[in-house]
């Protein structure tokens, strides 16, 4: 496997996990555990350190993710930038779809942050 083809699995990668995360974690666990009990302590239950741990984990990954690819995209920016003036454009749209990882991993984070509830 080479270079871009391995960048390419480990974006679709943190993508999935993102979204199972995401999915699992608000209507899996929180359906699961609501069906078991009848009097649930929903303030207290493993579900919200579950949430919280899961947004710490998409922002996490999502800013490494999105670190590698300025890493690789701006270094190889640089050098199409010093050998030909009109890349410009081209070349930071590219590097500005680098950085919409990590902002998607922020925008999970904040929806799974939202979904912790306070105490009463």
């Amino acid at each position: 496997m080479n270079g871009k083809q391995k960048f390419y699995f480990y974006l679709a990668l943190v993508q999935v996990i993102l979204v199972m995360v995401f999915l699992l974690t608000i209507n899996g666990l929180v359906g699961f555990v609501t069906a078991q009990e009848t009097n649930f302590d929903y303030y207290n239950s493993p579900t919200t350190a579950i949430l919280a741990i899961s947004a710490a984990i998409a922002i996490s990954i999502s800013g490494l993710a999105a670190a590698h690819v300025i890493k690789t995209v701006g270094t190889a920016a640089i050098s199409a930038i010093s050998e030909r003036e009109g890349a410009f454009g081209k070349v930071v749209v590219i590097v500005a779809l680098g950085e919409a990882i990590a902002i998607y991993g922020l925008i999970i984070a904040i929806l799974l942050v939202f979904n912790i509830p306070a105490p009463p």
